[in-house]
């Protein structure tokens, strides 16, 4: 199958099964075989590359879909579904990290033959950024993490050990059926994922000294009553990291991207991507 032919089928596919579509509808819409899996994405909009990354337990779509339009005006927008996730499958059923979800965006990005990028994550996705800005540091130019957290809580790691298919609410699991392609058996492997990466003490543990290394302008957003990861963990990764800004959303939760948070969020990410805010390391911007 040519190029063509598996465009034509990819877009084929997302017309069938999706329960999203962009208004103006994918520029392209692909499953690309990488490392050991066959990874979905969608690209929107033209410019300078940002690649989205949703969280656990999310796809694509119901991350990203109130916002990535606005910024497809400005930017080539790639919004991949992660190892595990929606249409991306995890054919092995071996555990997988933060780090190794680093490698496989690595892998799309070589594939698209994109060598540096700009980016956004939400919480696992955000997580999965500090990886890749510290693994390969002048790939990152910028990035916006949301929801992030250098290390897990015993609070976070308790929240996910009780998290069970049994205790998910019905509606819950309606939505997630609808959007993760491969049935049950995948809605039961992500949640088990998620519960031996937060007893994986080993993969998130970004120490100060490490969080340094990264050259990534940084905007850190995270929710004033984030019930998952606490305040403190945003001021230490905005310590750390010299090319930092915080900005701290009154009354948001653990994913601040929404409603009435949704607009103050595309401006200021926007303004930042574009590289109208310049961080500093005295962090005295007046």
């Amino acid at each position: 199958m040519n190029r063509a032919d598996k465009l034509d089928s990819a877009l084929a596919a997302v017309i069938a099964f999706s329960t999203f579509l962009w208004p103006g509808g994918p520029v392209l819409a692909e499953t690309v075989e990488i490392n050991d899996i066959e990874m979905y994405y969608e690209i929107i909009g033209e410019g300078e590359p940002l690649i989205l990354l949703h969280g656990a337990l999310l796809h694509t779509g119901d991350t990203w879909k109130n916002v990535a339009d606005d910024f497809a005006k400005n930017f080539q927008v790639i919004v991949p579904d992660l190892r595990g996730h929606a249409a991306t499958a995890n054919p092995s059923g071996d555990y997988y990290a933060e780090k190794q979800l680093a490698l496989d965006v690595f892998a799309l990005l070589k594939h698209l033959e994109i060598e540096t990028v700009r980016a956004m994550g939400i919480s696992m996705g955000a997580v999965t950024l500090l990886h890749m800005a510290t693994q390969q540091p002048d790939r990152i130019k910028s990035m916006v993490l949301i929801g992030a957290a250098n290390y897990f809580t015993e609070d976070d790691r308790e929240l996910a050990r009780n998290l069970d298919t049994q205790n998910i609410p019905a509606d819950q699991m309606r939505q997630w059926r609808e959007v993760h392609k491969h049935g049950d058996e995948q809605i039961t492997a992500m949640i088990l994922n998620n519960k031996i990466g937060l007893d994986d003490y080993e993969s998130t543990a970004f120490t100060p000294p490490y969080l340094s290394t990264i050259k990534a302008d940084t905007l850190i957003v995270h929710g004033e009553r984030d019930r998952r990861v606490p305040i403190n963990i945003a001021l230490e990764m905005y310590e750390a990291i010299a090319n930092s800004f915080l900005w701290i959303v009154p009354n948001g939760g653990h994913v601040p991207i929404r409603e009435f948070y949704k607009e103050n969020l595309i401006v200021v990410a926007e303004a930042f991507l574009s590289g109208q805010m310049i961080p500093g390391r005295s962090k005295n911007i007046n």
